[in-house]
């Protein structure tokens, strides 16, 4: 009765150290926390006419160090995470008029999209969002952003973008909160996050054996703009 007992203890040993332990330290300690959500920046000490309203009135593009990609809350055996998929792959450009946002668009490739995990990297491209099939993700505005005034060196603000996001070759209307931040004379910045309901882009449902995704994430992005 004693080997049987101590064998019994012994097996629920090794079960708890598989479905429970181990789980909390790889989550805890080797896949860390999430990245950070991407924030706009300030401008910088030696930004010229800082404090000034200079005219922002033309074409804009997106320049280095933009960034954009997902944001998803996933159960991995039983530890809730947040994965973070993100690249440097974006390109766009805006118009401004007054202090009206008249036109705008930005695409991302998506083959460039990665998180700190290769295996989910692999079903993203693959299996979730078939990038070869679908190897852009896009969002144009609709409908002019009202900045109600031009925005000074330095100055944040806050509004709301209207337009279409297309996902997988499906596209939405969606209406969401950007911050901008005019970070030189001739430099800003706008980050957002995009809420979406993957069903609705057919996106097959990214959970796995061991993995429950929530069916909503976010599309989050920083951009930014240069003359």
């Amino acid at each position: 009765m004693k080997k049987w007992t101590w064998w019994i203890v012994g097996v629920v040993g090794v079960l708890f150290l598989g479905f429970v332990v181990a789980p909390f330290v790889y989550t805890r300690f080797i896949e860390g926390d999430a990245p950070e959500r991407l924030t706009v920046g300030t401008a910088s000490p030696s930004a010229q006419a800082a404090g000034e309203a200079v005219p922002a009135d033309g074409a804009w593009k997106v320049s280095a160090g933009s960034q954009a990609g997902y944001r998803v809350k996933e159960v991995l055996f039983g530890q809730d995470v947040e994965a973070v998929g993100r690249t440097g792959e974006v390109s766009g450009d805006l118009t401004i008029a007054g202090s009206s946002v008249t036109e705008g668009s930005f695409t991302v490739q998506m083959a460039g999209v990665t998180t700190d995990q290769d295996r989910r990297d692999n079903q993203f491209r693959t299996r979730i969002m078939d990038v070869a099939s679908h190897p852009t993700s896009t969002f144009r505005l609709t409908s002019p952003i009202e900045l109600g005034s031009v925005p000074v060196v330095g100055a944040q603000s806050e509004a709301k973008a209207t337009g279409q996001l297309t996902l997988k070759g499906q596209t939405r209307d969606v209406t969401f909160p950007v911050q901008a931040s005019r970070t030189g004379a001739d430099t800003f910045e706008v980050s957002g996050q995009i809420p979406v309901t993957f069903t609705d882009y057919g996106i097959n449902n990214p959970s796995l054996p061991g993995i429950e995704v929530e069916p909503t994430g976010h599309v989050e992005f920083l951009l930014k703009f240069a003359r």
